[in-house]
């Protein structure tokens, strides 16, 4: 095992891994901003290194910075955690030249799930389903672009290849729409990514967005850990996570989860993986891998009493995974609710001092945040300060749970996003599990009109 960890990243996932290591008896060094200098995870850490001003391109994805820290604490792994490098095959290949061990999947690996176009064509290869569409990426011909569409059949996406988050990606309806829509999907992905090339895919009108977790090590050993329900989205950000997913037969998670584990085997994944899906009328359609540790996590390890994070280290050190399919079991039903700081109805940042915290308790409720009383939320970073787990036998005492922990949860000094998740529990709707990826965003449009 190793002797010391460097953590790549800020906020809550910062401080689960801290907490991961702290458990395995690692030492950690954290590597972090001048705006992040006073965070709690910062203090608590063996050690800590400052990288550089409160800017991301100037500190977290400062690759140079990072591997530097590493260099001068000996640290001999370093953990990207979710969002900023943790997806970069440049940064995970600069790690293991400089003689590091990155955290994650092999740089090659990183690099062809990233390009959603390669990505596809090695899951079809490997048998897991993916949404009609276009065969790669789209040709400059228009007239080709329209016939492949009209092969396809409106309503069609176009996604950019090296897109993410929810960014590069474009609906159009009719065939008058597609050409100049396709041109300005790809001046986009240029611009955000670097890489121009764009695909179609059919556009499904209600699907739910399940995603599949896998931890495979060196040794081509695979599982799947259950599934998560992700559906509940504003502009292709999720914003409560569930699982296992409701009203999908066992059979046809059990047979689309062991494609997962097989495709890791196949393709030589190593670490901790998402495998992400449309889910419409009984099928399951693949549309991107994420290489990496989900914000989501939690509710995964709730249910299935898996640490996700150790298993990541564990592999990244050469472990064998110690358990098979047939010792993974799902009992219950757990509830993530993402706390961003941010105006509910207007969806604005909102950050500032946090001039009281008070964070819920009680059985089966579980916080993983940063942020404290006195804290002060950079405006520089994503908006999310924290999220709240809730676990119980059933689905309706998840709910229940997560009803009574939204209602003890206390921040005040900025706003938070509490009052739109204490409306989504209490949405019929919700309940019953009848909703998918568009649901929240046609209630939140039908609410303010």
């Amino acid at each position: 095992m190793f002797d010391k960890v460097l953590i790549a990243n800020r906020g809550e996932i910062a401080l689960r891994i801290q907490r991961a290591c702290r458990e395995l008896g690692i030492k950690t060094v954290v590597a972090h901003s001048e705006a992040d200098k006073d965070t709690k995870y910062v203090r608590l850490a063996d050690e800590s290194v400052c990288i550089g001003p409160a800017p991301s391109a100037q500190s977290y994805l400062n690759i140079p910075a990072i591997i530097a820290a590493a260099e001068v604490t000996d640290s001999q792994a370093i953990h990207p955690g979710y969002g900023f490098l943790s997806e970069n095959a440049d940064f995970a290949e600069k790690v293991e030249s400089s003689g590091f061990v990155f955290i994650g999947p092999k740089p090659e690996t990183i690099r062809l799930m990233g390009d959603k176009v390669n990505a596809k064509a090695v899951m079809q290869k490997a048998g897991v389903p993916c949404v009609p569409g276009s065969e790669g990426a789209l040709p400059d011909d228009p007239h080709e672009i329209l016939k492949i569409a009209k092969a396809v059949g409106y309503p069609v996406i176009i996604k950019s290849a090296g897109g993410g988050g929810g960014r590069g990606m474009r609906v159009v309806n009719t065939e008058a729409a597609l050409l100049s829509a396709v041109t300005l999907t790809r001046t986009e992905a240029q611009n955000a990514f670097g890489n121009p090339t764009v695909y179609i895919e059919r556009f499904l009108a209600t699907p739910r967005h399940i995603e599949i977790q896998v931890l495979a090590d060196q040794f081509k050993n695979a599982v799947w850990l259950s599934a998560r329900d992700c559906s509940l989205q504003r502009r292709h950000q999720k914003i409560l996570e569930e699982a296992p997913p409701i009203n999908i037969p066992e059979r046809t998670l059990v047979k689309i989860g062991e494609r997962c584990a097989d495709a890791c085997r196949k393709i030589g994944y190593r670490g901790a993986g998402t495998f992400e899906f449309l889910y419409q009328d009984g099928e399951f359609f693949f549309i991107e891998m994420n290489t990496r540790v989900q914000v989501e996590h939690p509710v995964t390890e709730e249910i299935t009493g898996v640490d996700i994070v150790q298993q990541q280290i564990k592999i990244a050190a050469g472990h064998k995974l110690t358990f098979r399919q047939r010792d993974i079991t799902v009992r219950g039903h757990a509830i993530e609710c993402r706390i961003n700081a941010e105006d509910p109805k207007k969806f604005i940042p909102s950050p500032g001092k946090i001039t009281l915290y008070h964070t819920p308790g009680g059985p089966g409720v579980r916080v993983d945040s940063h942020a404290y009383n006195q804290y002060f939320v950079p405006p520089h970073y994503d908006s999310m300060i924290g999220k709240i787990i809730t676990y119980g036998d059933t689905r309706e005492s998840a709910i229940a749970r997560m009803r009574i922990a939204l209602s003890e949860m206390a921040v005040e000094g900025i706003k938070t996003n509490i009052p739109l998740h204490q409306q989504l529990l209490m949405d019929e709707n919700f309940v019953r599990g009848n909703f998918s990826i568009h649901y929240l965003e046609e209630r939140l449009k039908t609410d303010s009109d």
